[in-house]
């Protein structure tokens, strides 16, 4: 497998540019869980990104120009080849960039950057693209530096097969919107409250009136990963017995815990995958996981969100108007992941693979 034909090629300082604008706005995101970390603080919601899903704020920072772009070698001006200029370094943003030991860092104003100033940025902007060069599936190829496609394939071509699969399928499969979102409530059915996964949590009803709202609804869980969660009393109840084998047959774009995924894949697709891509299925999950946990039978208000009472027909059509639009952004996301590995081989798509 060869590097896509046609290969745009971004200048040093432009390449910095989108790194530290990426690493910027991951930080912007993942601040506030890391310090809750340090502190030794749990969080109901928002660590759920960060445990279920084997990815640090590290790894997301790191920037990836995607299959098709290339980094010019040696190349430090400040007019790119396509007339960019490289970005001013006043403009009070911290350039932090992932896997570089030098930043790129701003002054609070314009009016001090001068020669020095300049100097360094082009030394850091060269330490950026060596840095970028080491990184492991990237190598030198002359005046460049680009993906190291080989090693790519050798080790992730058979689960890009696989991933792009489960997307086209469930890509073109219509999307389920009656589930409301049980998945959660069965996870707790029937448990005391010793046995609740998120003890600290309260429940925003009754335990008796948790199992008698799974019980008065269909349940049709087609995620599973959450349906292996289901509490012994709940599997019988589930409509549905999704394994993990089973994935490409019953995967659709109604699943919020599908939606969710879409940030896996685009992590375990790696460097093809151009780094804007993969912090749009990180927001895409962050939003899901907002509305799976206010459907939940927790009571989250006192981190500050709201509810969505399933039971009642508002709380299910709040929850289905919701559902649909990320169904619509998660299809975009799929659209955006295929063309990223459809780009990487060469003859069309490639054939499925295992997982």
């Amino acid at each position: 497998m060869s590097s896509p034909s046609v290969l745009t090629v971004l200048t040093a300082a432009e390449a910095a540019d989108r790194a530290a604008a990426h690493a910027a706005a991951v930080h912007a995101r993942t601040s506030a869980h890391l310090h809750r970390r340090a502190r030794g603080e749990k969080h109901p919601v928002e660590d759920f990104l960060y445990t279920y899903y084997p990815f640090t704020p590290g790894q997301l920072a790191t920037w990836h120009p995607g299959a098709g772009l290339a980094v010019r070698v040696g190349d430090t001006d400040a007019v790119g080849s396509a007339g960019t200029t490289t970005p001013s370094v006043g403009s009070g943003t911290s350039h932090v960039l992932e896997d570089v030991t030098t930043h790129v860092a701003g002054s609070d104003s314009a009016d001090a950057v001068g020669a020095d100033s300049t100097h360094a940025v082009e030394d850091d902007t060269a330490a950026f693209v060596e840095a970028l060069a080491g990184r492991k599936w990237y190598r030198t190829d002359g005046s460049t530096v680009t993906l190291d496609l080989p090693a790519w394939h050798a080790a992730r071509g058979d689960g890009a097969r696989f991933i792009r699969d489960l997307l086209e399928r469930t890509l073109n499969r219509e999307g389920t919107f009656g589930c409301f979102g049980l998945h959660e409530w069965a996870m707790v059915y029937k448990q005391t409250p010793d046995e609740v996964r998120h003890d600290d949590v309260p429940l925003r009803l009754t335990h008796a009136q948790t199992d008698q709202v799974v019980e008065g609804h269909r349940i049709r869980c087609s995620h599973f990963d959450a349906f292996r969660f289901f509490t012994p009393d709940a599997k019988p109840l589930n409509e549905l017995s999704p394994e993990r084998q089973t994935m490409r047959e019953m995967e659709q774009p109604g699943c919020l815990h599908g939606g969710m995924d879409l940030y896996k894949w685009a992590m375990k697709l790696g460097p093809i995958v151009p780094s804007e891509v993969t912090l749009d299925a990180f927001d895409l999950a962050s939003d899901i996981r907002v509305l799976d946990m206010e459907a939940s039978p927790y009571d989250v208000r006192d981190w500050g969100y709201g509810f969505v009472a399933i039971e009642t027909p508002e709380g299910k059509a709040e929850y289905v108007r919701r559902q649909r639009e990320f169904a619509a952004r998660g299809n975009e996301i799929r659209r955006r992941l295929i063309h990223a590995i459809d780009a990487v081989f060469e003859g069309g798509p490639p054939a499925p693979g295992r997982a």
